[in-house]
């Protein structure tokens, strides 16, 4: 098999990186040989946050070139944008429309550009935008965007059943956190 490439891409604190060993963990556990790579940037400040999950029948390296990724998984839109330019042809971006301000915007040095979701799709690239957060909080936190994103991602992945996912989350999640996390799943799987 081909070497896949996901990137996970978001702000400091939103769940990335349990997303990725989520993911990571999933893959193993279906026989791919798989790699996952963090890089947390200024996460404890809020800043970008890159996670590479890279898996096929052997993987040399754990980093993803620009060009290379199947898919972009986003938790916030400018993040999304930042990275388009990861994204292979015929890739795919999987985000939340919610946006954080970063500090430009913050302190009044920047504006956060209008309608991200569409201008992405207007130069063309293949987007998958969804309201991560509404539907978190329907679950029962705002904290479960992480696995409403990887409930939309496993949707492009018909070789993993839903079972092989909630397996996953069985294994990455606290057990008091399993059902509100299951729920989430399973709303960005159906959204």
């Amino acid at each position: 098999m081909e070497t896949k490439n996901i990137m996970i891409v978001g702000v400091g604190g939103q769940g990335s990186l349990l997303a990725s060993k989520l993911l990571g963990r999933l893959l193993l556990t279906k026989g791919y040989d798989t790699k996952v790579s963090e890089v947390h940037g200024m996460s404890q400040r809020g800043g970008s946050v890159v996670t590479y999950v890279r898996f096929g029948d052997k993987v040399y390296s754990p980093i993803i070139d620009e060009g290379q990724a199947d898919f972009i998984v986003s938790f916030e839109l400018m993040e999304a944008a930042r990275y388009t330019s990861f994204l292979k042809p015929g890739g795919r971006i999987i985000t939340n429309q919610q946006q954080i301000n970063p500090m430009p915007v913050i302190t009044g040095a920047a504006d956060y550009p209008d309608h991200l979701d569409a201008i992405m799709e207007r130069v063309g690239l293949n987007v998958d935008a969804i309201d991560a957060l509404a539907l978190a909080e329907e679950a029962g936190s705002p904290k479960a965007v992480n696995l409403v994103l990887m409930g939309r991602l496993s949707r492009y992945f018909e070789d993993l059943t839903e079972e092989d996912w909630q397996e996953a989350i069985t294994h990455s999640v606290p057990e008091k956190y399993l059902e509100l996390n299951r729920k989430a799943f399973h709303l960005g799987r159906n959204a």
